[in-house]
């Protein structure tokens, strides 16, 4: 039991301090355990490799990725933030509040917290700068409000998480919808002290939109309803697979913008571009962790791992507790994705041996990664919505604006653990007729 671990340790010591790329550095730990433990099986990994991007589910990975390009650059995020902005205009807090909002609504078609922050970011960050909002919380409100966007299906983590540990991506879909919108709810509230204890942060009130506008407004957001049914609708209702939902969207995606959106053929290129080069990235790393998980599985290390855990009459909660402190750690220095796919490999088995719900964990993984989305020094959501920014904003006034959000996900886990029915209600009511 002690090599792998060693050799685990001291190839993820080297691959942080040598800048290795994380893909590598996970293949290189896998073989070398592989070859230097499991008598040379280094065969395996090419059996895993190919299993791996055969996958049909996991193809739907790229679908969705090229959606949230599309919707990125076809100008979608500018008609829903401008139709839900003025039902929050005698709220304390006003525009913050459509941060979050509109990147509610957005993530329900996009999937990924990256395009969520940067969608809605380039287009409220100008509106809220010309207004005269503070902008280091106008910042922190939209970093906050892009993770959302990995939590509510379609999600991009969830979907990574339920191909790779063969988990019903249909049930994890559904088990984000309501901690998605139990963040949303949290995160607002969030804003409302904000604002009572620092009022100056947000402008004095200029207008008041009509009613009668506020609901025609409502109109603009016909592309969500569409795009939501044409991928979630499909999945729930038996009609497509999670690929093929994936596939519809990405149609339903460009015709609605070159129909409703400021879609080009150039825009649309330069979104397949963009899509390509991080489905790229991701499965490289994915790659990667597979040959990891293929040599920690034929070494017996999980369940070596369980016997030393059970000697140690350790409580399962206790041993979870562990595995947020570690996700907090690593979130500082790995990207989201690159930590699930990394730490997976032994955390699924061990947490879900210790009689964790495969769905409820999902959420709680996502969660935990959604944090690191807003940790620095990696913090990805905090540089993306910087260069929105144009300097304007530091990344350290980003980081402490975002710390009452980063608390609220923090304490998010906490109550998933002791209330684990928010995530599990609607996959059992769905699922249980």
């Amino acid at each position: 039991m002690t090599w792998p671990f060693i050799i685990i340790f001291v190839g993820l010591l080297l691959t942080a301090w040598l800048g290795i790329p994380i893909g590598v550095g996970l293949a290189m730990i896998g073989l070398a355990i592989l070859h230097f433990v499991a008598g040379g099986a280094t065969q395996l990994a090419v059996n895993a490799v190919w299993n791996l991007f055969t996958d049909f589910t996991l193809s739907a990975v790229p679908l969705f990725i090229f959606m949230g390009e599309i919707l990125m650059v076809s100008g979608v995020s500018r008609r829903i933030y401008s139709g839900i902005s003025p039902f929050f205009e005698r709220i304390p807090g006003r525009l913050l509040h459509t941060n979050i909002a509109v990147c509610t609504v957005f993530g329900s078609v996009s999937g990924a917290s990256t395009s969520t922050a940067a969608a809605i970011g380039s287009v409220a960050y100008p509106e809220l700068r010309d207004r005269k909002y503070h902008l280091p919380t106008v910042v922190g409100t939209l970093a906050a409000g892009g993770t959302l966007g990995l939590l509510i299906p379609p999600s991009l983590s969830l979907l990574i998480y339920g191909a790779t540990q063969g988990v019903s991506i249909g049930r994890l879909f559904l088990a984000g919808i309501l901690p998605g919108l139990m963040f949303t709810i949290l995160f607002m509230s969030a804003i409302v002290v904000i604002v009572k204890q620092r009022p100056q942060i947000v402008p004095d009130a200029i207008r008041c939109t009509p009613w009668v506008d506020r609901i025609s407004g409502l109109a603009r957001l016909w592309p969500v309803v569409v795009l939501a049914f044409s991928v979630l609708g499909t999945i729930y209702l038996g009609w497509a697979t999670p690929t093929e939902a994936a596939g519809i969207g990405v149609v339903a995606s460009i015709v609605i913008g070159f129909m409703s959106g400021d879609l080009t053929i150039k825009k649309l290129w330069g979104a397949f571009h963009s899509a390509t080069f991080t489905f790229g990235a991701i499965m490289f790393v994915a790659a990667g962790a597979i040959i990891l998980a293929q040599s920690i599985s034929i070494t017996g290390l999980p369940h070596q791992l369980m016997q030393g855990i059970s000697e140690l009459s350790l409580s399962k909660y206790v041993i979870l507790s562990l595995v947020v402190v570690i996700y907090l750690c690593l979130g500082c220095f790995f990207d989201g994705i690159s930590l699930m796919l990394m730490t997976l490999p032994l955390v699924f088995p061990v947490l879900t041996g210790l009689g964790f719900d495969p769905i409820w964990l999902g959420v709680i993984i996502t969660v935990l990664i959604e944090i690191g989305m807003l940790t620095p020094p990696v913090g990805i959501n905090l540089f993306v919505l910087v260069g929105i920014t144009k300097g304007e904003v530091s990344i350290g006034e980003a980081a402490r604006a975002t710390i009452p959000f980063w608390l609220i996900l923090l304490s998010g886990v906490l109550i998933l653990t002791l209330a684990p029915e928010i995530a599990l209600f609607l996959p059992e009511l769905v699922y249980s007729q």
